[in-house]
């Protein structure tokens, strides 16, 4: 694509800091998408990925014997571990090599040779630049790419060209956003690097500054070369060590000041981290102020998603510099965030900072502002000698519409915590629901209902029968005279009597005056339904008995008749 081309329309707009992960699995993946790996493709990435001077647990190759199950099983925990370990780091998890090995439909351009072609177009109309080279991988973004840059008439002068794509939070109209690029080189402040030239079109921007042997902070801190890789520079450093309490306290203070400024000029930054702050002598000057413009992620997007209370770009800021102050004191980045407790601290002063930025309660209940940093005890008695006067005049319209940008970004961030938080909670559930202590408890629990259940359902049979039989029992008994005696047909408002199944069973019924016995109908009714009917006030359990014994005169016949009814 041309640099002045429009970007096709639908073109997807992805966030490279969003964490990838892996999970090996004998059948395919339910997540988004399954890719099929060789082993060859690990070899193939472990070999790439040796630059950082990591050592990295893959598992070892093997000739013969390599169909076996057990062999496939336990290579499958290997190479599981392996990934665990790549994309729990955060500096592997975010390059280029890892992004294509993971997710190669969405990482498959080369996007030097796009940089390439966006520069050579610019070039065109601008024939006083020429390249000298370019620095591969000297930043961690895989959307934005370097040069060194010199002027014709002023060949030993160097410079750097950067070049970046448009990111997800790009919110600002193709008119503003361009008249904001080209405005950066009106910038002056003296903690903010000086743009020397800038501009955009509608899917990208380019920038020249001037190049500094020194480095950056973070070079400063791990001791490396800036033109080296990101990778060899900053994973595995050969000496961890921080810097001085002084150094400390003035480059915090001059940081501070120049996001007061951008904060009060209601600029969004949102991209302070050590790479992006370059030392002139024992200045500070902060870098890559259009990341905003062009709407890229931040570094540390993956950290400050986790919490829902760091929901503004001011908040992210002062939480980057929690980020940024660790990394100076220590010569390291934090393993984790929130930090549980911080190490010996050349001052308790600087410890302070560290628990109001990066500590478990204050990721929970919200950030300090950068004015409340400033009045801290580790800042407040830093004085700063400048004599040039910040100047950055933004014009009404473009304010406005920094405004309403600034709060598109913050509400993509607040939905994707509110996402992240939502499937923390139903993880969560998960795994408490699948475990086998939980297992055993929900076993129990569905014996025990099984077993109430059924005497609840035998208990409602037993009434129901019982009530059946009581009024089809009234209702068969003719009348008869109280000098007559009873006969077997209506004797059920006196006493029952069944035979269960299995043995026989007699109830009878005690009253003042008399006790009867239950006649053949009540009988033949309760066979015929198979039940016994509920014992019922004032009855009692009688040894059970025949009609034979009870009835010796009781015809056969009547009782076929009686079980006919």
């Amino acid at each position: 694509m041309a640099f002045m081309e429009k970007p096709p329309a639908g073109k997807v707009l992805l966030d490279d800091t969003v964490p990838l992960t892996a999970a090996i699995e004998a059948s395919q993946s339910l997540q988004s998408h399954t890719i099929v790996r060789r082993y060859s493709d690990f070899d193939l990435l472990n070999n790439s990925l040796q630059i950082a001077g990591l050592s990295l647990p893959l598992p070892p190759k093997k000739l013969i014997g390599n169909m076996d199950r057990e062999f496939i099983a336990e290579r499958q925990k290997g190479l599981q571990n392996y990934l665990n370990v790549i994309t729990t780091n955060h500096i592997l998890s975010n390059c280029e090599l890892v992004k294509k090995f993971l997710d190669p439909n969405n990482y498959s351009a080369n996007y030097t040779e796009i940089a390439l072609q966006q520069v050579s177009m610019f070039f065109r109309s601008e024939p006083k630049w020429e390249v000298v080279e370019p620095l591969k991988d000297i930043g961690w973004r895989i959307r934005k790419k370097y040069f060194l840059m010199k002027i014709k008439n002023q060949p030993k002068e160097r410079l750097v060209l950067s070049w970046a794509d448009l990111g997800p939070d790009k919110y600002l109209s193709d008119k503003d956003f361009q008249c904001l690029i080209k405005l950066l080189p009106s910038c002056l402040h003296p903690y903010i690097y000086r743009v020397t030239f800038a501009t955009a079109n509608e899917s990208s921007a380019l920038l020249i500054r001037m190049f500094n042997e020194k480095g950056t902070l973070k070079d400063l801190i791990y001791k490396s070369k800036p033109k080296d890789p990101f990778l060899k520079k900053y994973c595995n450093p050969k000496k961890i060590q921080g810097l001085e309490l002084q150094q400390i306290k003035t480059y915090g203070r001059q940081i501070l000041e120049v996001l007061k400024f951008l904060h009060d000029k209601g600029f969004p930054y949102g991209h302070l981290h050590a790479s992006n702050v370059m030392l002139d002598g024992d200045t500070c000057r902060l870098l890559d102020l259009e990341n905003s413009l062009l709407g890229l992620p931040s570094l540390y997007r993956s950290y400050f998603s986790q919490f829902r209370k760091i929901n503004t770009l001011e908040s992210v800021d002062v939480h980057c510099f929690g980020h940024l102050l660790y990394e100076m004191t220590y010569g390291r980045p934090p393993d984790s965030v929130p930090v549980d407790s911080f190490p010996p601290a050349p001052s308790m002063a600087v410890v302070a900072v560290l628990e109001s930025t990066l500590s478990c309660e204050a990721c929970k209940n919200g950030m300090p502002t950068v004015s409340r940093l400033l009045q801290m005890p580790l800042f407040s008695d830093v004085l700063l000698t400048t004599s040039e006067k910040p100047q950055f005049k933004i014009p009404t319209k473009l304010k406005e519409a920094l405004r309403i940008a600034k709060e598109c970004i913050e509400k993509r961030l607040i939905e994707e915590q509110k996402q992240i938080h939502q499937h923390r909670r139903l993880t969560r559930a998960q795994s408490h629901h699948g475990s086998e202590e939980e297992r055993k408890k929900r076993k129990i629990l569905a014996r025990k209902k099984s077993k109430r259940s059924a005497l609840e359902n035998s208990e409602e049979h037993s009434a129901k029968y019982n009530n059946s039989n009581n009024s089809g029992s009234g209702a068969s008994s003719p009348l008869t005279s109280p000098s007559s005696p009873t006969p077997p047909s209506t004797s059920a408002a006196l006493g029952l009597s069944k035979r269960c199944k299995e043995r026989d069973i007699c109830i009878t019924s005690t009253s003042s005056t008399s006790t009867t016995t239950t006649t053949s109908s009540s009988l033949a009714s309760c066979e015929h339904r198979g039940t016994c009917p509920a014992l019922v006030s004032g009855c009692e359990w009688r040894e059970p008995r025949g009609l034979a014994q009870l009835y010796p005169e009781f015809p056969k016949r009547n009782f076929e008749e009686s079980q006919n009814l």
